[in-house]
């Protein structure tokens, strides 16, 4: 995955990694290597991983290599997302893809039903729209994805 269109704040991208390694050990889990890998990686990420291309990136190289069981990658997004430090985004046919929650940059998810391929995008206008729902409705919304299937420019065309 290349770097975001939208960019990130590099300061903002270090707090995610130092806020999920004191809460996990604040939680009683140990520190460890296996951890600070897939920590590591989530945070360089823009958006979601599934657990196999994250498990493939800690075997694969790119500076913060650390081979790390399958089970253990579950396990340890797991422990992130009861923490609410990862989002789950669920991508249709019992996939799953993971990212760092960050209080900063919220985007959505557009999914090519044809090759895979996961798009992010951001649109204000959208999260207006949700907010209004809610209050129409009188719903307090506590945290949101959306995710929209189709095809992408190269299946479409």
């Amino acid at each position: 995955m290349g770097p975001t269109k939208h960019g990130h704040d590099h300061a903002a991208t270090e707090g995610w990694a130092v806020r999920a390694t004191e809460a996990l050990a604040d939680a009683g889990y140990r520190r460890g290597g296996a951890r600070a890998s897939l920590i590591g990686l989530l945070d360089a990420q823009h958006c979601a991983l599934s657990a196999a291309e994250i498990e493939e990136a800690l075997r694969g190289g790119g500076g913060v290599a650390r081979p790390v069981a399958r089970a253990s990658i579950y396990r340890i997004l797991e422990e992130l997302e009861g923490l609410k430090l990862v989002t789950r985004v669920e991508v249709g046919q019992g996939l799953a893809r993971f990212e760092a929650a960050r209080e900063e940059g919220h985007h959505h998810h557009m999914v090519c039903d044809a090759c895979g391929t996961v798009i992010p995008f951001e649109d204000p206008a959208l999260e207006r729209a949700i907010q209004r729902l809610a209050r129409r409705v009188t719903f307090t919304v506590a945290e949101h994805d959306v995710v929209l299937h189709g095809a992408c420019g190269e299946c479409a065309g």
